[in-house]
């Protein structure tokens, strides 16, 4: 049987399907959209999770200047009540997935040019179809000539959605249908590169002159990675829906079902293996377990598993949180990279760049797709966790950015400590130390932080525990043994002026309290000193055998 190619970066329908590619058929959502009803709604998902394929098939569905049974045949919608309803009103789609710049300027020119691409294509459409010079189709000609020009009044551009609305109204007779795909990246794109406060109010009205109370439009649907709410542009519509990860519609229709990831598996000769569940799987949006469908794609097409997914359109708002997180954080986020769930105060009704605290970045972090929701606890909170080992290493590279040590250097550094090669290890760990900069803040904790977030790439070989009642107390980072061969190692940091004191208190404090209970076989006990960009280090090796260990050999390191 020969295999359909698969549409990897492809996510426009019409030619996914013209084209006969591998196709998921999430064409239910069209009915769900419709006997939804909301006047204006906001989808939030992670990027790369179908929302533009998905806003493609509505637009190609309902856009009256198509033709597209064709297209649609076989789907399920064609075997619904709604299926009457294909290419019946008039659509305005936008994506404005590739609008960033580092420019205001620039920013505005990419908005300019997706406008403009909207009124040519109503114009083409209404000169084919009348073969005339009509004032509809020299209206939306002039509107597209002055969207370009850079010395139109501001206004007319933000101006722009609402007006292509009102004349298709006119023209068609009926009310449009607004889809916009990624609303928000320009806005977060504004952030990122500082210059929102020039650009705030050309948001408020592009988005609000279209959909505040417009009686020319039927419904609108954006789609996007948060809510922003500071320029009011949202709270302006008392009629909003949103709809999060945590809501049940939709839940389906946005990445992969473990059924859909399955059958597509089977179709190029893979098994939906453990392996493959504990890279790809791990996401519950409404209830529903989902698959990220990049990387179910991409390792459909090479065959073997890597780290398809990279995030790059929220990193660089991801770090700046990570940066500026607080102790409080950094103690939940030490129980989420050792693979357990937490509890946590969050919110996912405003985006982190607007209200820069703990509740938002957790937001930002569930709705951008680093972490998943377990359970709902209350309006304010939520038990997380890391959905999969690809999102974990995602994670090991934002650390790693934030604190300025390559991911290789990582490697090799806990290459020396699984090896027992200790002199080496220290020797890399102090070079470390004195290449970190604004990370290594002692005051909020940071070389424990920093270690245990290094400590992600050791899942799979250790079980990573941090703060964790053992013996007579809590050690800093114990990190179990799961491969025969490999020793168990326990950390304890300790920070002041006396270095050669304190690493010998922590080693002590490690031994007294008997931190290795429950482990056994071949334990390194490891007393970590600093001051500033000061480091020492000493560690006994000893034999456990799960209550006491027997003696063992102690070495000092500077």
């Amino acid at each position: 049987m020969v295999r359909k190619r698969l549409p990897i970066g492809i996510d426009d329908l019409a030619e996914i399907r013209e084209k006969d590619l591998y196709f998921v058929d999430k064409s239910l959502m069209i009915k769900e959209f419709l006997e939804m009803g909301d006047k204006v709604a906001l989808i939030t998902r992670p990027r790369r999770f179908g929302k533009t394929l998905n806003m493609s098939m509505l637009r190609e569905f309902l856009d009256i200047t198509k033709d597209s049974r064709q297209i649609f045949e076989g789907l399920a919608i064609m075997d619904t009540a709604y299926a009457d309803q294909i290419n019946s009103r008039p659509v305005v789609y936008l994506t404005f997935k590739d609008c960033r710049a580092h420019t205001a300027i620039g920013l505005v020119e990419t908005i300019r040019r997706e406008l403009c691409r909207e009124y040519v294509r109503y114009e083409q459409a209404v000169r084919s179809l009348r073969e005339d010079d009509s004032y509809g189709a020299r209206l939306l000609s002039d509107m597209a000539e002055a969207i370009m020009t850079p010395d139109t009044p501001a206004i007319k551009v933000e101006a722009g959605i609402g007006t292509l609305l009102s004349i298709l109204r006119r023209d068609h007779g009926i009310k449009p249908i607004l889809l916009i795909d990624e609303y928000d990246q320009p806005i977060m794109s504004s952030y990122a590169y500082g210059y929102h406060d020039e650009l705030g109010p050309f948001f408020t009205n592009l988005y609000g002159i279209a959909m505040k109370g417009n009686e020319d439009l039927e419904q609108a649907l954006l789609t996007g990675v948060q809510r922003v709410v500071k320029e009011s542009i949202f709270s302006q519509f008392n009629n909003l829906k949103v709809y999060t990860v945590l809501n049940r519609q939709y839940a389906s229709c946005f990445g992969l079902t473990q059924e859909e990831t399955r059958t597509l598996l089977e179709a190029y000769g893979l098994e939906l293996s453990e392996a493959v569940r504990k890279k790809y799987d791990g996401y519950r949006v409404g209830g529903v377990e989902v698959y990220n469908p990049w990387s179910i794609l991409n390792y459909a097409d090479n065959g073997f598993l890597d780290n398809y997914w990279v995030n790059t359109s929220a990193n660089l708002l991801i770090r700046k949180g990570l940066e500026k997180a607080t102790r409080d954080f950094w103690k939940d986020f030490d129980i989420l990279v050792t693979g357990e769930a937490t509890g946590v105060w969050l919110t996912l009704d405003t985006s982190y760049a607007e209200r820069e605290n703990d509740a938002s970045l957790w937001g930002l972090l569930v709705n951008a797709g680093y972490l998943t929701v377990e359970e709902r606890i209350h309006a304010d909170s939520a038990v997380v966790r890391i959905p999969n080992e690809e999102v974990l290493s995602e994670f090991r590279n934002v650390v790693s950015e934030i604190s300025g040590i390559s991911g290789q250097n990582l490697d090799r550094m806990f290459d020396c400590l699984m090896k027992k090669d200790m002199d080496r290890f220290f020797a890399l760990y102090e070079d470390m130390v004195i290449s970190c900069t604004s990370y290594m803040d002692a005051k909020e904790n940071a070389y424990h932080m920093l270690f245990l977030g290094m400590c992600m790439s050791l899942r799979g070989v250790y079980k990573v525990t941090s703060n964790i009642e053992a013996g007579y107390g809590r050690s800093d980072i114990t990190l179990q043994s799961e491969l025969t061969g490999y020793p168990s190692i326990i950390v304890e940091f300790k920070q002041g002026k006396d270095l050669e004191r304190l690493k010998e208190e922590a080693l002590e404090q490690i031994l007294t309290n008997r931190y290795h209970t429950g482990l056994s076989g071949e334990v390194i006990c490891v007393g970590l000193a600093h001051d500033g960009k000061r480091c020492g280090m000493v560690y006994k090796t000893i034999q456990a055998d799960g209550r006491c260990p027997a003696i063992g050999r102690q070495r000092s390191v500077r």
